[in-house]
């Protein structure tokens, strides 16, 4: 499985992903490219110390669509299957969706439903809520709404400020998404409406047939 990486800033999900795949956490899997809208963001060179193609794709004052466009071309020449967003700080458009349809997987640091958007973390401490977490989940064309492959769940301190439950959950989102990135490389995922399902191993051959 050819795996993109869409980053816009450090890219400490997308080092996790690239170093699992590298020690065997992610079976059959390869990561064929990385990248930035942004030119100077830190993970390009983390990508390229770890041996990965790193491609900066700025946006350079153009629409949604034709941003995407380009993307969709650089990643359709590198045989790109699946896209992991690993802080992509720009919304994707209905085509770039459509053009990897139930093949985008995007990480968000709550537990989604709960606290969309940015400043999740925030969000869970404004609203006093004693657990948060993060979510691993497939793309679709609404905001932080597509099928959930897992969760993890951080317990929020009395004392958290929105870096320390940050940090927190930060190293659980690490776990969580090689977890779920290995789930959908073994093809054993199904997707039915909002809702996925582990195929037993046995039934993959006949689901995916």
């Amino acid at each position: 499985m050819k795996i993109g990486i869409l980053i816009s800033g450090r890219g400490s999900n997308m080092a996790a992903l690239i170093d699992a795949v590298g020690r065997g956490a992610i079976p059959s899997a390869e990561v064929a490219v990385v990248i930035s809208d942004k030119a100077d963001a830190v993970g390009l060179a983390g990508a390229r110390e770890r041996g990965v193609e790193a491609v900066v794709v700025e946006r350079r004052g153009r629409t949604r669509e034709e941003h995407d466009a380009e993307l969709i071309e650089v990643l359709r020449k590198r045989g790109v299957e699946y896209v992991c967003l690993a802080g992509y700080m720009r919304l994707l458009s209905n085509d770039f969706i459509s053009a990897f349809k139930d093949r985008i997987i995007n990480i968000h640091p709550s537990l989604l439903p709960s606290f969309p958007g940015l400043d999740a973390q925030r969000q869970a401490l404004d609203h006093g809520v004693k657990v948060t977490g993060c979510t691993v989940h497939f793309v679709d064309e609404d905001l932080d709404a597509g099928p959930i492959i897992l969760q993890r769940v951080v317990e929020v301190l009395d004392d958290d400020t929105v870096e320390s439950l940050s940090a927190r959950i930060l190293e659980q989102e690490h776990a969580a998404y090689v977890e779920a990135v290995r789930l959908v490389a073994s093809s054993r995922l199904r997707i039915e409406g909002r809702r996925t399902f582990l195929i037993e191993n046995e039934a993959v051959g006949e689901s995916n047939s």
